[in-house]
């Protein structure tokens, strides 16, 4: 049995080093604009990547997008143009550790970091008494519930918080199914397992292309990324340990919320996921779209979720 052990362990490490070596892929010229098209800010001594549009209307209304695990602010491609036709101003970022932000390592990513730096962003862009509008997917719904907490207890300026529009994700529940990354070591392919394992939180018949899906593995190589997921993935177990802290900040917020769901979603299955959210915050509006429509909504149905999202904030 030793011997065994032993020779796969031998086996293993030639193999770690070679997956270590594997150069990211290039930037798509999708990818390259996106880039291209934002900025950066330091906080502390880290670069977070950022974009922020002028939109058609001379109000302040501001939006303010936080993407989810384990891709990047890229998922709000597809809504982009649509959300600078009704607000003044779309702003999102790359959360330390994603996207074209930096990713440090070894480093304690946490939840409470993130909301920090979304803070240090709207400060850097001189919103900090401005109020704006979030909208939130996945572990960006943790740290809106974070920032929705914060502004309860009044422990950042001013901020002030107009809405909360929420897509399906685990607010009361960890996502069993995203703890999906494992350590470098265990995997070589880590490319094909990202495919397989992210193609299962989309619809059948709502899957990216491999276009699309080679621009989030892109995203996610990028600054070495794919050698912090295991940090990146301790989200899940702050999740449980300060519930009662987040889901609180949903039930005692009197800012408008809104749920946008995917009945499709196998992170928060329909009807348990629906029939619990509407029990602990029924004073939240819903939106159910298609039957076929899962986990990643924006990029699934980008009309149905757009006009899911400008329903909810122009009905106030």
């Amino acid at each position: 049995m030793k011997e065994w052990w032993l020779q796969v362990g031998l086996l293993g490490v030639p193999l770690l080093a070679v997956y270590l070596h594997i150069p990211p892929p290039q930037l798509s010229p999708a990818l390259r604009s996106w880039k291209s098209s934002g900025s950066f800010f330091t906080y502390k001594d880290l670069n977070i990547f950022y974009r922020d549009s002028s939109g058609a209307l001379g109000s302040s209304d501001i939006v303010v997008l936080l993407h989810g695990f384990p891709t990047s602010s890229y998922d709000w491609s597809k809504i982009w143009e649509g959300l600078t036709q009704r607000f003044h101003r779309v702003i999102a970022l790359d959360f330390l550790g994603f996207g074209f932000s930096d990713k440090p390592r070894p480093h304690g990513y946490s939840i409470f970091e993130q909301a920090t730096i979304v803070e240090g962003l709207l400060r850097h862009l001189g919103l900090r008494h401005q109020r704006i509008n979030l909208l939130s997917h996945d572990y960006g719904d943790t740290v809106a519930q974070e920032l929705l907490h914060r502004s309860l207890q009044l422990t950042w300026g001013h901020l002030s918080t107009w809405s909360f529009a929420v897509e399906t994700a685990g607010i009361f529940h960890p996502p069993v199914i995203f703890e999906w990354f494992p350590h470098p070591a265990a995997v070589v392919s880590l490319q094909i397992l990202f495919f397989s394992r992210l193609g299962a939180v989309f619809g059948p018949y709502t899957q990216p292309s491999q276009a699309e899906f080679w621009d989030m593995w892109t995203a996610v190589r990028n600054n070495d990324g794919n050698l912090v997921m295991d940090s990146v993935l301790q989200y899940i177990n702050q999740r449980k340990k300060h519930r009662e802290r987040w889901v609180g900040a949903l039930m005692s917020t009197s800012v408008p919320l809104h749920l946008i769901y995917g009945p499709l979603d196998p992170v928060n299955p329909h009807p348990e996921f629906l029939q619990l959210y509407k029990k602990v915050l029924p004073m939240s509006t819903v939106a159910v779209l298609d039957d076929h429509i899962s986990h990643y909504p924006q990029l699934e149905d980008p009309t149905g979720f757009l006009n899911a999202y400008l329903n909810f904030i122009n009905s106030f």
